[in-house]
């Protein structure tokens, strides 16, 4: 009943593609698009282990191929990019895909007339001193597709919104008062996934999330319902 009642109140009627959908923040952006009743395309390595994901559009490919990636965004109204490196060599490091595979995926994206690419991205990427960027220089290739994001998808005609989420914690949306901030100062802090996935996706249909680069954490450890987290938006420099 719930699922029906939110796709008639649904507030995107486009496409969205998300790429790193298998993966565990992935996995919550495709379930909370699901829950406001938008239509999901996913690109993935593997079409059996996406299928664990309900009902989504499956696109079996890799983000190094063009032409994968060409073909996952076609028709999409929306991009999410959930993709995150695993490995400090090869294709899954964060050359082949924090930089260069979300950068690919932005671009494909621009040809095909994708109007909004939402883009989990890390809070100090632009800190190369910081512990995290041991693993590889993952916070500074996140930093530099951020870079090619802002200046393909500020265009007139096109949006976007990087979330830059302190730690990520295994946790649903919605569970707890969060904290924003801008200009990466922040240092530390955990967020859930479920409320990185959420503010992405509200950010689809949420005006004031356009073109908007934040830091987000929790702000506190006591749980507080949220009945929305587009008012976060609201606290955003225009």
């Amino acid at each position: 009943m719930e699922d029906r009642v939110m796709t008639e109140k649904t507030k995107y009627s486009g496409k969205v593609l998300v790429a790193g959908a298998t993966g565990r923040t992935g996995k919550w952006v495709v379930s909370r698009l699901q829950h406001y009743g938008v239509p999901v395309r996913v690109l993935t390595r593997s079409a059996e282990k996406a299928k664990t994901l309900g009902d989504v559009e499956i696109v079996e490919g890799r983000i190094q191929s063009d032409e994968d990636v060409a073909k996952a965004v076609s028709g999409c109204a929306g991009v999410i990019s959930a993709l995150g490196s695993s490995e400090v060599f090869g294709d899954a490091s964060p050359g082949e895909v924090d930089r260069d595979g979300v950068m690919r995926l932005v671009d494909q994206a621009a040809k095909a007339g994708v109007k909004h690419f939402g883009l989990v991205s890390s809070m100090a990427v632009t800190k190369w001193y910081h512990p995290l960027n041991l693993f590889a220089g993952v916070l500074s290739k996140k930093f530099e597709a951020e870079e090619h994001l802002r200046g393909l998808f500020g265009k007139e005609g096109r949006s976007y919104t990087i979330v830059r989420p302190g730690g990520l914690k295994d946790g649903g949306p919605l569970l707890h008062d969060l904290h924003v901030d801008q200009g990466d100062r922040l240092w530390s802090g955990w967020i859930n996934r479920g409320d990185v996935a959420e503010l992405l996706v509200v950010s689809l249909w949420t005006d004031k999330a356009k073109n908007k680069t934040f830091e987000v954490v929790n702000e506190g450890e006591e749980e507080h319902a949220q009945k929305s987290l587009e008012g976060y938006y609201d606290k955003l420099a225009s």
